[in-house]
């Protein structure tokens, strides 16, 4: 029989060990956590200098390579071993949100990897190419603040030049296998790539942080900056520039392809299944995607027709929206920096108004600024997220081609999507949120990020704005645009549609010019299932708003609402569905 006075002190002892052990799991997926975000960052450079992570800001991926996507492979082997040892049991509830996170992200990453998506490195919308000539203009994420930051980015600029030549190699397989853009797009990358090349050294985009100096750097060193990158640019970058417009011209338009979407290519409609997967974060098929799109517009159109009515519109939807993009009230504007000051108009009517619905607020600055010339032609309004530590401040990019054919009907509900409460208030808060992994500080869903985005557009009124009919019309206009993309993005990509198609679809449906049509419907040839994450996440969102109203009823407070939603960062939607219900259930 055992002796009774020592039992106190074995449970004692054994709940210590219990205890440690639990102790020593925690450790254990913290160091996960921790060795996991390091290892995106070495396979991701560009965007670890886009996430103010230092340490990698001379480095360059040649992504399309097979010796990568090994190196890619072995990071998705290496973490769903190191989570299957893990007991979810003895994580807390943010714990468990990292852990599975990771297990998607890996899960989705290894489904890429069975296909070719590697044999079209270049495209007209975004990547290595664009992502560094933001970087040179000296006023992006890469910083220019020391000899030593100057320095790195020349290495960068080193590898570029190497890195287009295995771009070309990956494309000319790619040919080979009939894995190519197609025509439209090839002609729209070939300009960015012929205006590298200029004639005067310092007209060159590569060479735009040599005229911003700080004062930090002597005349010694800027003297012997100039020249290095002179250099670079001259011996290495523009005749790289050159080979690959030659070879854009004369061997990759000719083997463009004529269809639009990437069912037409080897196992295109896998690759589709496996893209809406990423950039939803649902199970629903392209075919559930199409049909919710159909009965969005519908929805919205009758909406619109509402707005017409108001207006005194005689005429039919189709010559509302003409009348809209044509009505001169509404293109106004004389020079560039008029554009600029509207919005800063809106953000000073909207900051009174937001603390009725936001409590949690971040601290990182915001900016607006027109987007860089030499990407502005192609480019949409967009968000740069700022540095956790607030050094670089979170930036609103306007393009602004030709001011006199800018239409503010949408600025409202623009302002509202890419700054604030949208992108800015969601990803800085993100950023300075300690309670997070630093993976998850800088993580990404296209759902849950631009779906809240999307979300806050319709919060337009509770903070001050559409007053004015048009710019109402705006907000809807851009609703309509996102339930658009969930027709035509599916109907390019499994459905045959052509580039024409869909743009007739969007002119049909929606008020943007066919200039801006264009170029949407080319963006979503050019990445595939993005165009979808931004309805789903709203309706998502709304879908939970509406059911905490609905069960919680007086105990609903919109402010907590927005808290939990922000509060741990981007999340797959099944996941954030999962918070929020959680919420109610205890909020009731």
């Amino acid at each position: 029989m055992k002796n009774l006075k020592t039992l106190p002190l074995m449970i004692l002892l054994s709940l210590l060990v219990i205890n440690c052990k639990s102790e020593k799991k925690v450790q254990d997926f913290k160091a996960i956590t921790d060795a996991y975000f390091d290892d995106k960052n070495a396979l991701d450079p560009l965007s670890a200098t886009q996430n103010g992570q230092s340490e990698y800001n001379d480095k360059l991926v040649f992504e399309m390579t097979d010796s990568y996507r090994k190196k890619q492979a072995a990071f998705y082997d290496k973490y769903e071993n190191e989570l299957a040892a893990i007991d979810t049991a003895d994580l807390s509830a943010e714990e468990k949100n990292s852990y599975e996170i990771i297990k998607w992200e890996v899960s989705v990453g290894k489904d890429l990897l069975k296909y070719d998506t590697n044999l079209m490195p270049v495209q007209q919308f975004w990547g290595t190419n664009l992502t560094l000539g933001q970087f040179a203009s000296g006023t992006s994420a890469q910083p220019f603040k020391t000899e030593k930051d100057y320095r790195n980015f020349l290495k960068r600029m080193d590898l570029f030049a190497v890195w287009m030549d295995s771009a070309m190699v990956y494309m000319k397989k790619g040919i080979d296998k009939g894995v190519v853009l197609p025509k439209a797009l090839t002609t729209k990358v070939i300009p960015q790539f012929e205006s590298m090349v200029t004639p005067n050294v310092e007209d060159n985009l590569f060479y735009s942080s040599l005229k911003l100096f700080p004062k930090e750097i002597t005349p010694e060193q800027q003297d012997a900056l100039k020249k290095d990158y002179t250099a670079v640019i001259k011996e290495k970058l523009e005749p790289q520039f050159k080979k690959m417009t030659a070879f854009l011209k004369d061997e990759y338009l000719p083997a463009s392809r004529a269809t639009s979407g990437i069912g037409s290519l080897p196992n295109g409609n896998e690759i589709y299944k496996v893209y809406v997967k990423q950039w939803t974060t649902t199970d629903k098929t392209p075919a559930e995607i199409h049909e919710i799109g159909l009965k969005e517009v519908a929805r919205i159109k009758a909406e619109m027709e509402k707005v017409k009515e108001q207006v005194g519109f005689k005429g039919t939807i189709n010559e509302f929206f003409e009348h809209v993009r044509t009505k001169p009230e509404l293109m106004a504007f004389k020079k560039p920096e008029d554009v600029i000051a509207n919005f800063e108009r809106i953000h000073k009517t909207i900051m009174p108004n937001v603390d009725k619905l936001f409590s949690l607020q971040p601290k990182c600055p915001f900016q607006i600024k027109r987007t860089e010339a030499f990407r502005e032609a192609s480019a949409s309004a967009e968000y740069n997220q700022g540095s956790a530590d607030g050094s670089r401040p979170g930036t609103f990019y306007v393009p602004i081609p030709d001011v006199k054919k800018y239409n503010c009907y949408g600025d409202e509900d623009l302002f509202l999507h890419e700054a604030i409460p949208g992108h800015h208030f969601q990803i800085s808060l993100q950023q300075e949120n300690k309670e997070l992994p630093d993976f998850r500080k800088y993580n990404w869903f296209g759902a849950y990020g631009e779906g809240w985005a999307l979300y806050t557009e319709s919060l337009g009124k509770e903070l001050g704005l559409y007053k004015d009919p048009y710019q109402y019309f705006g907000m809807l206009g851009n609703e309509m645009h996102r339930a658009v993309r969930l027709v035509v993005d599916t109907g390019i990509h499994t459905k045959g549609w052509t580039r024409e198609q869909a743009i007739k679809y969007s002119l049909d449906n929606e008020a943007e010019s066919e200039e801006g049509i264009t170029t949407e419907i080319e963006r979503y040839m050019a990445i595939p299932g993005q165009a979808l994450s931004y309805k789903m996440g709203q309706m998502k969102i709304m879908e939970l708003r509406k059911k905490a109203q609905d069960k919680m009823k007086d105990k609903f407070n919109i402010k907590v609402f927005h808290q939990k939603v922000l509060e741990s960062g981007v999340l797959p939607l099944a996941l954030l569905e999962k918070k929020i219900n959680n919420w109610i259930e205890t909020g009731k």
